[in-house]
């Protein structure tokens, strides 16, 4: 149940940030007033995402120790970097997919100690 709810909270949190970058990319170009940006459904989606995304982690913050829990949520980096390269065809060198090795090396040592 404790890692079902860690992977909600970094899935929540990444389609949140997946949904501002769509809607800062909506904006590119222009000079957005506050109505318009208000107006931006993509926006609101994200607002909604990490909302959500912060209320369930509250619930693993008390299954978990923080110590253990915090590290676990470099998943974002490993999703991230999958949306990017494959959502926004973003170029993603080797180091930066060494890295993303290192984050998942990381979460699984910390996760078999949880």
């Amino acid at each position: 149940m404790t890692l079902a709810l860690l992977l909600m909270a970094c899935v929540l949190t990444c389609v949140g940030q997946i949904a501002q970058k769509y809607a800062v990319e909506s904006w590119r170009g222009t000079a957005p007033g506050l109505i318009q940006v208000l107006r931006t459904p993509c926006l609101w989606l994200a607002l909604a995402c990490l909302g959500l995304g912060l209320l369930v982690w509250l619930f693993v913050l008390q299954r978990l120790e923080v110590g253990i829990a915090y590290p676990m949520l470099s998943l974002n980096v490993v999703l991230i970097t999958l949306v990017a390269r494959y959502l926004f065809k973003e170029t993603i060198d080797l180091r930066h997919w060494c890295g993303v090795g290192l984050v998942i090396a990381g979460v699984v040592l910390l996760g078999s100690n949880a």
